[in-house]
């Protein structure tokens, strides 16, 4: 790791923030970075909390996560198979760009974004012992055979991801939704799972538990064989659940793009960006240049002449704030509005972006984040924007935002995941000066009404939901003139791809097995049949498993 002080006017950095901001690059992992195998861009997105809020962190101390050391995240990470590029430490919040997406630690809670094939949910148990050991939160007993001794109990957590575009190239604990329920359960007592969306389209999955959440007891061997998985919940309507006060304001907008614009997705490209930077470089130099014209001769053209310097032609994070700059990303949270925002990015080789915003409150408020993280290539083509700043603060309504980003990656589908927290009653009490619980949620329908179009797209579903303590909505779009395209089955999601072959191999061979030869019948129109068949088999028995 090498320790770099940031000038005031550099743009890929943190301004400053109370205290000293800084920039930490690890200049051994970026090396010889490839993205050409990166195909899989739909991210796996853990949050755990330890405490409800920077301010209840009791005896872990007022730095809680934030004082853990950055080689102890390292060992972590290297169970996720990934590697910390480069870190922006501000006073609150120290946001890490990986390898493989992006890391956000805050006193009280962690965030861990990872695409690819990186096995996050292997790192949690150890993500829970090291908030015992060096954060200081209350240690506890740790479950049984997950290789840990002691582990702090976490106040909630969340687990979600859409489906995966190559769902059969997982590894570890995510080759199957079912698979990771069972991973997360073996840690946490009463968690509750999710699917969102459509079965056989795009969908969406939850993971969460409720605040004061219990870890797991070991449990005797009796109890192993009888254990019983969390089941997982499809939601396709809305549903209600209590109010559930909240120390925090958190809210969380996700954009999940894909089959991304092929022209439009080339300036996410190594050979695009190199060329913005050297006609902006050109540019610059010919407004800087003062030379005697009777004295430039080509020695001096050679030594003047503009070579463009070596960072703004290979990959790294010089490229990644062009590309910030010239795509609009820099312009979602301005420096109007925003004045110690910055963006620290990193455009990869052959082609692929990554970048995490620190977005600091010109109110001396919060420090939130957006991340932003681009897998460019035509045949998985896939862009994700997420971020916490809150509607209210960023001047934006949240149907801006989400346009802004739209304009930027133009994809032919995309979803949207808005994971907000209901306001305690003393809140509504507060803005409305009388108890008016429902206030709050007509204010919520005004705001989703507002995301209900988006020019150029046609909004296909839309699922509503209460869940303890958070209002959760889903909206799947897709553009006007896109003409479809393959996506992994619910089946692949919830069974596992190999289940879904070994049945889809099946088929085919008992009809031509059991059908005489002679038989006139349309093959292909038999065998989708039989898919359907064995599509409603499987639903009946996921609804009698819910049930």
């Amino acid at each position: 790791m090498v320790f770099v002080g940031i000038p005031q006017n550099y743009t890929a950095s943190p301004s400053s923030f109370t205290g000293t901001p800084s920039l930490t690059i690890n200049y051994e992992a970026t090396q010889d970075l490839d993205s050409t195998n990166a195909f899989e861009g739909p991210e796996k997105l853990l949050e755990v909390w330890f405490a409800p809020s920077a301010t209840e962190l009791g005896a872990a101390g007022p730095e809680g996560l934030k004082k853990v050391p950055g080689e102890i995240w390292k060992d972590m990470l290297d169970l996720v198979n990934c590697q910390v590029l480069s870190v922006i430490s501000s006073e609150e919040m120290d946001a890490y760009l990986l390898s493989e997406s992006s890391m956000f630690v805050w006193p009280h809670k962690l965030i861990l974004k990872t695409c690819g094939t990186t096995t996050l949910l292997s790192g949690l148990p150890r993500i829970l012992e090291i908030a015992a050991l060096f954060a200081g939160f209350p240690r506890a007993t740790a479950p049984a055979s997950r290789g840990i001794t002691v582990a702090a109990a976490p106040y909630r957590v969340f687990y979600s991801r859409k489906n995966f575009l190559f769902p059969d190239r997982q590894r570890g604990p995510h080759r199957s939704w079912r698979d990771e329920v069972r991973s997360m359960d073996k840690l946490f007592v009463n968690g509750s799972a999710y699917m969102i969306g459509k079965m056989n389209g795009e969908h969406w999955y939850l993971y969460l538990t409720e605040p004061g959440t219990m870890l797991t007891p070991p449990a005797s061997p009796k109890e192993e064989v009888t254990f019983q998985e969390t089941q997982t919940k499809v939601l396709n309507f809305p549903d209600a659940a209590p109010r559930t006060d909240c120390n925090e304001h958190d809210e969380t907008l996700e954009v999940l793009m894909t089959d991304l614009d092929e022209e439009n997705a080339k300036q996410f490209y190594l050979d695009n960006a190199t060329a913005v930077a050297e006609k902006r470089h050109r540019e610059k130099e010919g407004a800087d240049d003062h030379v005697d014209v009777f004295s430039n001769t080509s020695d001096m053209d050679e030594e003047t002449g503009g070579i463009l310097p070596p960072e703004l032609t290979t990959e790294g994070h010089a490229l990644g704030t062009v590309v910030s700059e010239s795509c609009g990303l820099s312009d979602v949270y301005s420096k109007s509005k925003f004045p110690d925002a910055r963006i620290d990015a990193y455009l990869f080789t052959p082609c692929g972006f990554s970048a995490n915003g620190v977005v600091p409150a010109p109110d001396n408020g919060p420090t939130h984040y957006f991340t932003v993280h681009v897998t460019p290539e035509p045949q998985c083509s896939y862009a994700s924007f997420e971020t916490n700043v809150p509607h209210s603060q960023n001047g934006k309504a949240t149907a801006d935002i989400i346009k802004q980003v739209i304009e930027i990656f133009k994809p032919g589908r995309f979803s949207i995941t808005l994971f907000e927290t209901k306001p305690a009653l003393d809140e509504v009490d507060e803005a409305n000066g009388a108890h008016d619980p429902a206030h709050a949620q007509r204010q919520a329908a005004r705001r989703s009404n507002k995301m209900e179009h988006v020019e150029g797209y046609r909004r296909v579903d839309r699922i509503v939901h209460d869940l303890n303590g958070y209002d959760l909505v889903f909206r799947y779009y897709e553009r006007n003139d896109w003409k479809g395209g393959g996506t992994s089955t619910w089946r692949e999601g919830i069974l596992g791809t190999s289940s879904c072959v070994v049945l889809d191999e099946l088929l085919p061979v008992a009809a031509a097995t059991f059908l005489p030869v002679q038989f006139p019948v349309n093959f292909a129109l038999l065998y989708s049949i039989l898919v359907s068949f064995s599509n409603v088999y499987l639903l009946a028995y996921i609804l009698h498993s819910t049930a």
